[in-house]
């Protein structure tokens, strides 16, 4: 038995307001018994969905932050990365997880939603979000980054079983071991997050109720919760199980109060759940 907790490097933004990036991931992986040693990627006075948020680029930090912790000996379980500001942060994070290749190596591809690029993801920073995939084990992506990944025009047209396996078994020729697409709206009419793993050639969906909102940084706490799940000792579809379950009570719960979608979900209302690791087993084969 190790006389530490896990520990995760998370390369990602840090926003002061509105529950997202490094503000959702530390309590949230925290709250599952991981330490989190966070190398921010930028700063900004909110997320960007607030419009003119004050944003500070801090490309020059990465690599000099990895290599003291590096100097230092620190172990990790994981490596993380989520926002990136700008194109050529994608070498700092890929020259991280090579220097850990023990950990489990994790992409979030932030990148846009709802058919649409985020307005700092340009052409530049989605061609190194490709290449970066090909370091990670774990990928995922939303259904408008998948497209974006995969070079393909996205389809409000909900998913045929045949079509999402389809897509995740191509994502995975990029290099992941593990995939999983978060937010599929499909043809049955069921919401549900979809995996596959590569090795195992196992799909997996975890079903889950459609809420109709959009509230910010659920992306980066489902991502956290599934890789906190999976270097802590959780099979790959329980900890899909875990981080849909979780996304779904906290916008819920954040619905249920009538919130304001800018401010991110109630997640501090929700944290004691995953303290319980608690699995409710509802991940089903695809």
């Amino acid at each position: 038995m190790k006389d530490r907790p896990a520990r995760i490097a998370a390369i990602h933004g840090l926003a002061g307001f509105g529950r997202s990036s490094l503000t959702a991931v530390i309590p949230t992986l925290s709250a599952m018994g991981v330490q989190v040693c966070p190398i921010p990627t930028a700063v900004l006075s909110t997320h960007t969905g607030f419009g003119d948020a004050e944003i500070r680029d801090l490309t020059d930090f990465i690599q000099p932050c990895a290599a003291h912790y590096q100097k230092l000996g620190i172990a990790f379980e994981g490596v993380y990365s989520g926002f990136l500001s700008n194109a050529s942060q994608a070498r700092e994070v890929a020259a991280l997880m090579a220097a850990y290749p023990e950990a489990l190596s994790v992409v979030d591809p932030v990148m846009g939603d709802h058919g649409r690029k985020y307005r700092t993801c340009t052409p530049e920073l989605t061609e190194a979000i490709r290449w970066l995939v090909h370091s990670a084990d774990l990928i995922t992506p939303n259904p408008t980054e998948a497209a974006l990944l995969l070079g393909e025009p996205y389809s409000h047209t909900p998913f045929t079983q045949r079509q999402l396996k389809s897509m995740l078994a191509r994502l995975a020729e990029l290099g992941p071991r593990y995939i999983v697409i978060t937010g599929v709206e499909m043809a049955t009419g069921e919401c549900a997050s979809a995996g596959f793993d590569r090795q195992q050639n196992a799909f997996w969906k975890v079903g889950y109720d459609y809420v109709p909102m959009a509230y910010p940084g659920t992306g980066d706490i489902f991502a956290s919760v599934l890789t906190g799940g999976m270097i802590t000792g959780d099979s790959f579809p329980i900890a899909m199980d875990r981080a849909t379950k979780f996304c779904e009570l906290v916008i819920k719960t954040t619905f249920s109060y009538g919130a304001d979608t800018r401010h991110g979900v109630m997640l501090e209302k929700c944290l004691e759940w995953l303290a319980h690791r608690e699995v409710l087993g509802d991940f089903q084969p695809l």
